[in-house]
């Protein structure tokens, strides 16, 4: 059974930065599309960035030059890198991967992910 956890949440200020790590076990990360989402209380689940098995990767518009995905498929390990962090990024974030060679077709649904962590809280102070 793969399992993906988060680390690295946490509180920040305005303009810090933290970084995020998702571990996978029980299965072979470079095998799969790789997917961080955020949920903020009483908003639905967003996709925020995603990286494919080619290293192609993906962002929310919103989060664009700011966050920095990144794999190291030697650790199993996809990487959430938040710079320039707003009030506005607060939200429980979440990995997931997603197996189906198909899944490339549609990275920012969540539906298209079959694993999910179970989320590292991110609160950034103003």
């Amino acid at each position: 059974q793969v399992q993906l956890v988060e680390s690295g949440g946490g509180l920040v200020q305005a303009g810090g930065s933290l970084r995020l790590s998702c571990a996978v076990s029980g299965g072979t990360s470079s095998n799969y599309l790789m997917g961080w989402f955020r949920q903020a209380p009483g908003k639905e689940r967003e996709f925020v960035g995603a990286v494919s098995k080619s290293s192609l990767t993906y962002y929310l518009d919103s989060v664009k030059g700011r966050f920095t995905i990144s794999r190291d498929n030697a650790k199993n390990t996809m990487y959430l890198q938040m710079n320039s962090l707003k009030p506005e990024d607060t939200a429980a974030y979440y990995c997931a991967a997603a197996p189906s060679p198909v899944a490339i077709a549609r990275p920012r649904l969540p539906g298209t992910y079959d694993y999910w962590g179970q989320g590292t809280q991110v609160t950034v102070s103003s």
